[in-house]
This record gives C-alpha cells, sequence and structure tokens, in this order.
C-alpha cells in the first residue's frame, strides 16, 4: 500500500503528499507551457521567504492528513492577485486553472477545506507580514521613516436592504426562537417565512447571528444618548444589518447607502511596501491616525516620523498626539466656513488677535471679548476637547460699523470659539503654507492612492467576501502579504542582478 502522507519536521504533523512532484510528468508538461514570468512562478520562487511555523504548528496532527499548508498559502495568495475573493473561488479554480495545478502540485482541497483554511489562517497572517517587513528592513529596502495614510469604504458582505430597528428586529428574534422550539422536539415549524433560514443548522447560525444583531444594537442606542439633542435620532430610526451585525452603515465611494467597513492602509513614502494597515468597523476615517501610528511599529518596529495625510485626519487632538510622540504631521486644515460661495464674506478667526496676556481676542474693530463660557465637547473615538467660548456683547456689536463684514446676527453679538489645542493647530497651518511643507506633500497622491487604485480596480477589493470584522481583517492581511512578499521578492532579485552585474563588470576590468 502506498503511503500518501509525508512527516514535516518544522510541525511532527503528518501532511497529505500533493498527487504531483517536480519530476511527475504532468506537472513536468505544465511547467514548459508556464511563462517565465508568470505570477505562479514569482509566487512560488518567493514563498521560502515567509516563516510558517506557527502555521504548521496549528495543525494538531490527528485524524486525516490535512493539505500542506504552503501549497495552500501559495495558492490562496495568487487567486487574490487575480482578484478572486472567495473560497468557493479557489474551490473552483483549483479544478479548472492548470497554473493552479502547477503552483499546487494538483492538489485539490474541498470547498469547506479552503474556508476552514482561511479560518486557520486568521491567527498566522500578521505574523508573517511583520516577517515579511522585517526582512525589507533588514536588507534596507525600506526605513519606515515617512508614510501616506489614508482610508477607504468597502462594501460588507450584506443586503443593504435587510437593515432592523430594534422592534423589528425582535419580533423576528421570538419568531426564530418559536420555530428552533420546533426544531427541537424534532417537529416540522408550521410556518417558514422567507425572511427565515430554511434548516435546523442554519436557523442556529441565524438566531447567533441575531443575538450579535442586538447587542450591536443595544450598543448604538447607549452611544446615540450621548450625543447633543441636536444630533440624537430617533431610537426607531437606529437600524443594524442582520447579514453582518459588526458592519457599520453609511454610504460607500458610489454614494451607496449600505453596511461597510473602512479599510485603513499607511504606505511606505520611500519604497513600495505597505508599512501598516488595519480594518475599522466605521464608515469615516475619524480617530484612526493613533492607532495606525501604533499599529505600524508593532508590524516594522520602527516608529514613523513623517505622516502624509487628507484633512480628515487633522484635528487638534491628533496633532496634539503627534507632537506628543515626535510625529511631523503633513496635511491640510479643515477650515469650517459654513457660508457658501455667494454669501457676504465675513471676518475669520484669522482677523481676530489673540493677545496672550489677556487671554482674549480682539476684534478687528479694536473690542475686547469677553470669556463667555467653557464646555468639553465630545470627538470621535470617544475622544473629549475642551473649548472656550468668547463673546462680545450684542450691544456693542449693533453700534459697531464693521459689524455686517463680522456678523449677521442681530439679537446676540459676534463669538469665537477657542480650542485647547489652538496653539499646535495655528502653528501646523503656518508651516503647511511652507513650501518645504508643500514639497513634501505633493509625494501623497503618488503613493498611498495607488493603494487603494490597485486593490479595488486589479483586486477586486470592492466588497468583502467574510462576514465579521475578523473575517474582513484576514482578507485585508492576506491582500498586504500578497503584495509585500511580492516586492521583497522583486526587490531582492534586482539586488541581486545588479550584485552580478557589478561582478562581472569588475572581472572584465581585471
Amino acid at each position: 500500500m502506498v503511503d500518501n502522507t509525508l512527516h514535516d519536521t518544522r510541525a511532527g504533523t503528518r501532511f497529505a503528499a500533493p498527487p504531483w512532484n517536480e519530476q511527475s510528468a504532468p506537472w513536468r508538461q505544465l511547467d514548459t507551457q508556464l511563462p517565465p514570468d508568470h505570477l505562479a512562478r514569482e509566487i512560488r520562487q518567493a514563498m521560502p521567504r515567509l516563516d510558517l511555523t506557527a502555521l504548521y504548528n496549528s495543525y494538531a496532527g490527528r485524524g486525516k492528513a490535512p493539505h500542506r499548508p504552503d501549497l495552500m498559502l501559495a495558492v490562496v495568495l495568487f487567486e487574490l492577485r487575480r482578484g478572486q475573493r472567495k473560497p468557493s473561488q479557489w474551490w473552483q479554480d483549483t479544478h479548472e486553472n492548470c497554473a493552479l495545478w502547477w503552483l499546487g502540485f494538483g492538489i485539490r482541497p474541498s470547498r469547506s477545506c479552503w474556508y476552514e483554511f482561511r479560518e486557520r489562517t486568521a491567527a498566522f497572517v500578521d505574523a508573517m507580514n511583520m516577517h515579511v517587513l522585517h526582512q525589507a528592513v533588514a536588507e534596507d529596502l525600506t526605513r519606515v521613516e515617512r508614510g501616506a495614510l489614508d482610508g477607504s469604504a468597502v462594501a460588507a458582505n450584506a443586503s443593504r436592504r435587510r437593515l432592523l430597528n430594534a422592534e423589528r428586529l425582535q419580533q423576528r428574534v421570538h419568531h426564530l426562537q418559536a420555530v428552533r422550539h420546533d426544531d427541537a422536539q424534532g417537529e416540522p415549524p408550521a410556518e417558514v417565512p422567507a425572511w427565515m433560514a430554511k434548516t435546523p443548522r442554519s436557523r442556529t447560525a441565524q438566531h447567533e447571528r441575531y443575538h450579535q444583531a442586538q447587542e450591536h444594537l443595544g450598543a448604538l442606542q447607549v452611544a446615540n444618548q450621548h450625543y447633543s439633542p441636536s444630533e440624537r435620532r430617533a431610537p426607531d430610526k437606529l437600524v443594524v444589518s442582520t447579514g453582518d451585525p459588526e458592519a457599520a452603515l453609511g454610504m460607500d465611494k458610489d454614494h451607496i447607502f449600505r453596511p461597510l467597513y473602512t479599510i485603513e492602509t499607511l504606505r511606505d513614502v520611500d519604497s513600495p511596501f505597505i508599512v501598516g494597515y488595519d480594518v475599522f468597523a466605521q464608515a469615516t476615517d475619524a480617530a484612526t491616525l493613533s492607532p495606525m501610528l501604533a499599529r505600524t511599529e508593532q508590524m516594522t518596529g520602527h516608529g514613523l516620523k513623517e505622516v502624509l495625510v487628507d484633512s480628515g485626519y487633522v484635528t487638534g487632538i491628533d496633532l496634539a498626539q503627534c507632537a506628543q510622540a515626535g510625529v511631523t504631521l503633513y496635511g491640510p486644515w479643515k477650515t469650517n466656513d459654513m457660508h457658501g460661495p455667494k454669501a457676504t464674506p465675513l471676518f475669520t478667526k484669522a482677523h481676530f488677535e489673540w493677545l496672550p496676556a489677556l487671554e482674549t481676542y480682539r476684534c478687528p474693530a479694536g473690542h475686547l471679548l469677553k470669556r463667555v463660557g467653557r464646555e468639553t465637547c465630545g470627538r470621535s473615538g470617544g475622544r473629549k476637547e475642551v473649548v472656550v467660548r468668547y463673546g462680545v456683547p450684542a450691544a456693542t456689536c449693533r453700534a459697531c460699523p464693521l459689524r455686517p463684514q463680522c456678523t449677521t446676527s442681530h439679537k446676540v453679538g459676534r463669538s469665537l470659539r477657542r480650542s485647547e489645542y489652538e496653539d499646535v493647530i495655528l502653528a501646523h497651518q503656518d508651516w503647511m503654507e511652507t513650501e518645504a511643507a508643500k514639497t513634501v506633500y505633493r509625494l501623497r497622491k503618488q503613493t498611498i492612492e495607488l493603494v487603494f487604485a490597485d486593490f479595488k480596480e486589479h483586486r477586486g477589493l470592492r466588497r468583502f467576501s467574510g462576514h465579521g470584522l475578523t473575517r474582513v481583517r484576514t482578507e485585508l492581511a492576506l491582500e498586504v502579504l500578497g503584495h509585500n512578499l511580492l516586492v521583497l521578492h522583486r526587490c531582492l532579485r534586482q539586488k541581486c542582478n545588479a550584485r552580478k552585474m557589478e561582478s562581472l563588470t569588475e572581472e572584465k576590468a581585471a
């Protein structure tokens, strides 16, 4: 009897031997047909640069011998680079794509095996990315000093038409519990509505998902109570997706309101490496700058010195945190000008002179503003910002000849708000007006924008294939792994070729 398993010393586990090896006639025939620069060849050559020890050790060594994880991971990276994001597509392609036969030595895992492998890699893909980036740093391919950060909304794997408020969700949960009670008694349900899963097993999974949706909706209701009355929504207007309860609800790039996640990537300005990445269950980039800086330091072992961002990341809190961490932030300050282009131009805060000794403002007409209040404002990410309000009495403003240029209010005088981070904000605005800052900031669109263009247009990352934050993070991490691994392989190959050329030149000169 032929032994169809092999022993891997890294894990002490027996793995199923692939149908072919490099001496097999079918594999050698495919080898002659693949072009020298084929993607499958590049991935095969780059795979030894990954440390798969932890992934190998995750197998228990009991039961049926599993497929080799290095071959399965190579197939997954190949498929993701081709824009094939679903495990069901990987299963189909291993039966139809001859390049995958060559890359995987003819393995054809089952559909469920591919889904299980995606779940397994979730715990190890970050460590693989760290290993690749550490090699890049050691080879001096990146210094991790300047990075460009941006985020983009990606649709969750959930319908935008299945959004429920608390009342409708509770009704469905009660109905589902009644049907599951019949399932437990072995009785067929009297009625199964269209929205309900059709089998007892799938109804159990649906009940767990609905319970998760209730918990998420409860958290939204609690957060809604902390908003100001003008921003607070009616309880029946708070909805949640039952397809992916963890997903946020918001407008995507196509201006469609749907469940989505925000992916954040931080790319090195001086090399093609992606040095930081993460997925957030929110619809905007708010409050992601500090987590991404910490994430990059975790992945590379180096802290960034300069970060290029758009105006959505430039807030007083973020500027203060960057200054404390020794990070120079490049990005335009977003002015809150609520007047349309046809409105009469009014004096902005820049027209008022701050008097540090008196701790107040002086208006263009020479009047001193008085401190009229102090408030703590809630900001995104649960952060707080202290703001002090200054104002001029209404009678003083009404008698002022510059009133039409200063305020349109007839009841109250002109007022200003000063943040506790005002000095940092003003310093940043002045810094961004310098030619040196503008020159560096121009590099942003040449780096980070290319990442999303590649991910969405070439890799098909417009909609996640998995449900839940853990799965979508794994999907993005595998995408980044394929990108960084190929970049590392190509850069090292270029360095090797350059050394060979130098050696040949020296030999000829001698």
